[in-house]
């Protein structure tokens, strides 16, 4: 889960100040979350209406939705991930109470610093974490269990050096049986709903609003995060492509013009010739023969035409 700032260019006086690392600087803004899948690329959940007062319980607001969809006893949810300026520790302890397990960088004070220098080095551990193109980095680790105050309950406590930041990461978790390089991996997929965020703003323009009226943006937020999802959806049924960007999966697959054909029964779509063609054809095939209600029950067949 993760916050993205949208800026609004026009009358904003009732708009409050939101830090945007995309121009770093505050800008007057709405904040919106997001709560993204890293597994599918699914975005599950987005909001528009945060303010200063309330963006520490959007983690509760979210998991109220969540548990509003489901049936009793059949939830899939297994770990919310954030980072440290997300929600406050009486509401992870609230998560906790709630057997939500989640994962989060505590924030480095100076004496918490201090302390963590002054460990023996025999005491840490080096670990071999997975990062992307199948290749490990080494870090050091110091895993240790501590009371943490305003959580009021002992937490798991994870310090990392070796990562190239001169002070430690410190990772903070309710998981106390996982394996410290499994909870080191799940916080670095965290840049996934980064990247989602980035999506957002470049393909579909999230941060080029028409309008300050909090409704309006939530919509446009609604549309982009349903356009987003119909595409990771295509993305998930094309071989090999499940990884590849929103951008990449237009220009590559749906990017294209085609000859149109109104028989009695059917249509037929003569798709011209492109690289990913024949893969675009192959996944089309499973809805060759679904009948579409709204076209007096008419079927969509996609052809490979002979030019292009």
């Amino acid at each position: 889960m993760d916050f993205t700032t949208i800026p609004y260019w026009g009358g904003n006086e009732h708009l409050e100040n939101n830090w945007s690392g995309k121009r770093g600087k505050a800008l007057s803004s709405m904040l919106a979350v997001l709560a993204h899948d890293p597994d599918t690329g699914i975005i599950n959940y987005g909001n528009t209406n945060v303010t200063h007062k309330n963006e520490s319980n959007e983690v509760l607001e979210f998991l109220d939705f969540y548990k509003s969809g489901i049936s009793s006893g059949e939830s899939k949810l297994k770990y919310l991930v954030f980072d440290s300026k997300f929600t406050n520790y009486e509401n992870l302890k609230k998560l906790d109470d709630q057997k939500i397990k989640f994962v989060t960088i505590r924030r480095r004070g100076k004496n918490i610093v201090n302390r963590l220098e002054q460990i023996p080095a025999k005491l840490k551990k080096i670990i071999r974490v997975e990062m992307a193109g199948n290749k490990k980095r080494s870090l050091t680790v110091f895993d240790e269990e501590m009371y943490l105050k305003g959580y009021g309950d002992t937490i798991r406590q994870i310090s990392i050096t070796g990562h190239g930041k001169i002070k430690p990461a410190i990772i903070i978790t309710n998981d106390f049986d996982l394996k410290v390089e499994k909870v080191v991996r799940k916080y670095t997929k965290r840049w996934i709903v980064e990247k989602a965020i980035s999506e957002q703003i470049d393909f579909f323009h999230l941060n080029l609003v028409s309008s300050s009226m909090v409704i309006k943006v939530d919509f446009d937020l609604t549309m982009s995060i349903l356009t987003h999802n119909i595409f990771r959806l295509l993305a998930l049924d094309l071989e090999r492509y499940s990884h590849i960007s929103d951008q990449s999966l237009f220009d590559k697959f749906i990017l294209n013009s085609a000859d149109v054909e109104i028989e009695n029964e059917k249509i037929k779509v003569f798709l011209k010739k492109k690289r990913n063609l024949p893969l675009i054809l192959e996944v089309m095939q499973k809805i060759d023969s679904y009948k579409y209600e709204w076209m007096d029950d008419l079927t969509i067949e996609f052809f490979g035409a002979s030019y292009s």
